[in-house]
């Protein structure tokens, strides 16, 4: 994977990326959005609802982006997010909005690069709309793993069908792209003992929870 290419590719694509949370664009945005970006509404509320209990609890949301998830959980009670990223323009835009939304002061966003990242523990790591650009899943998901106390959720874009083979070939000019099936999910998370992991569809994606601590009877 060339990093700088999908640096770049996300640092100008930015205030478009945010356009698509915020619904801005008008009409014809807001369908599109509906129809084709199904995904990522169903990952953010499955993520919300999964940062549960959240109030004096911290997170760290990988590949932030413009925010979104880590704003949701400073107003829902969480003490500490931290937002990493490496494209410095959904950085500047991400802090813009949590100053607005008066969670600034329990927002945080750096650039950096995840797997040289340290740092103690969270209560939850979130890794959103990220893997679909790393080219060594099982690295990722490791490293994610030692940074979270609770849970670990992830998106990953399904391989095969008509939606997929319409996003590789829109992707192919812009960055590299890696899709993946529920039997290569359940593969790279076989490898990791002592955790419970649930793998479900959410439209064109899987979403992977990965409880570090045991479900409840």
């Amino acid at each position: 994977m060339s990093i700088d290419r999908t640096q770049g590719f996300f640092h100008r694509y930015a205030n478009d990326f945010d356009a698509i949370y915020s619904n801005r664009g008008g009409l014809l945005n807001g369908f599109l959005n509906g129809v084709f970006r199904k995904s990522m509404k169903l990952r953010y509320l499955k993520t919300i609802e999964g940062c549960q209990p959240i109030q004096g609890k911290t997170a760290l949301d990988v590949g932030c982006g413009p925010g979104h998830y880590a704003i949701t959980l400073a107003q829902r009670g969480a003490a500490h997010v931290l937002g990493i990223d490496f494209a410095e323009g959904m950085l500047h835009i991400a802090a813009e909005h949590a100053q607005a939304s008066g969670v600034g002061q329990r927002c945080e966003f750096r650039q950096a690069d995840f797997l040289k990242f340290e740092s103690e523990p969270f209560d939850y790591v979130i890794l959103m709309g990220f893997m679909d650009y790393m080219p060594d899943p099982r690295r990722i998901v490791e490293k994610a793993l030692s940074l979270a106390r609770s849970k670990v959720f992830f998106s990953f874009p399904a391989d095969g069908g008509l939606l997929a083979w319409q996003r590789k070939r829109r992707y192919r000019d812009r960055c590299e792209l890696y899709m993946y099936t529920r039997d290569q999910l359940e593969s790279i998370f076989s490898s990791f003992n002592g955790v419970h992991t649930a793998i479900e569809p959410a439209a064109r994606d899987f979403f992977v929870t990965v409880s570090l601590t045991p479900p409840p009877a």
